[in-house]
């Protein structure tokens, strides 16, 4: 199954995010973290999208049974974002060079440990999702 056939969020789809990977596919040193200093709309874009920023998600307490998701290779986090929903990757296939400026927040608004996750338009609201579901009943008591 590809990604497009999939139900993943993705992360490039968000707002400001694919002008971001864009950026840093111009200027390689806009995917390090030190690129946050001299480029304000790193940390605007992960703040309007998780509530803080990746600076903020780095000093976090982090729980007790905190297995360090944010510190895995990027194909390694890959995998572990697909396992959560989210796909972290380009049109191609390849991590996102500005993964490094999200993963941080996007793991703790994930965990529930801090921040917060996007609202999905995409996702039905409960009361459609319920509409559905006592249609999809009627249907099989019908057989």
């Amino acid at each position: 199954m590809t990604h497009s056939e999939t139900s993943l969020r993705r992360l490039i789809d968000l707002p400001g995010v694919r002008e971001l990977e864009y950026r840093s596919v111009l200027k390689r040193e806009f995917a390090e973290p030190e690129a946050r200093a001299e480029f304000p709309e790193i940390n605007a874009c992960v703040t309007a999208l998780f509530g803080l920023t990746a600076d903020m998600a780095e000093e976090v307490e982090r729980p007790t049974d905190w297995d360090t998701p944010d510190t895995k290779s990027p194909i390694v986090q890959v995998a572990a974002f697909e396992a959560e929903g989210w796909d972290v990757t380009d049109d191609k296939r390849r991590p996102l060079r500005v993964l490094g400026h999200f993963s941080a927040p996007l793991w703790l608004a994930l965990r529930g440990v801090a921040g917060s996750l996007p609202f999905d338009t995409e996702s039905p609201a409960p009361d459609a999702w319920a509409a559905k579901l006592a249609a999809e009943a009627n249907r099989f008591r019908k057989r």
